[in-house]
């Protein structure tokens, strides 16, 4: 796993630095929660995000050791991400998030 530098040398702090744009933890949940999924069809889950920005996230997220990149040459080729070792754990950490919200959200009487 390869966090980006912090300034302070605090491990939470370059965390949240990997974390801090705006799509990453939601990809992140998106391929905890579903599988390993092509690139349409994370974009698909993703509601809202561009083509641009989903790749940027992906690069980012692979680079730092998340998730995977499985390329298979068909025609016309299929890429599925994944998450790694290290993504499956974080993406256990953002259960605990997730169980916050459902908190949350029922004791706000939304339906």
């Amino acid at each position: 796993m390869i966090l980006p530098e912090s300034p302070k040398g605090c491990p939470m702090d370059a965390l949240l630095r990997l974390l801090k744009g705006h799509w990453t933890p939601y990809i992140i949940w998106t391929l905890k929660d579903a599988g390993p999924l092509r690139f349409g069809v994370l974009r698909q889950e993703v509601a809202g995000i561009s083509a641009k920005i989903l790749t940027e996230r992906l690069r980012l997220l692979q680079a730092a050791g998340l998730i995977y990149r499985h390329y298979e040459p068909t025609i016309p080729p299929q890429v599925t991400y994944g998450l790694t070792e290290a993504g499956a754990e974080l993406g256990d950490a953002l259960g605990g998030l997730y169980d916050v919200a459902c908190r949350w959200h029922k004791a706000s009487g939304s339906p």
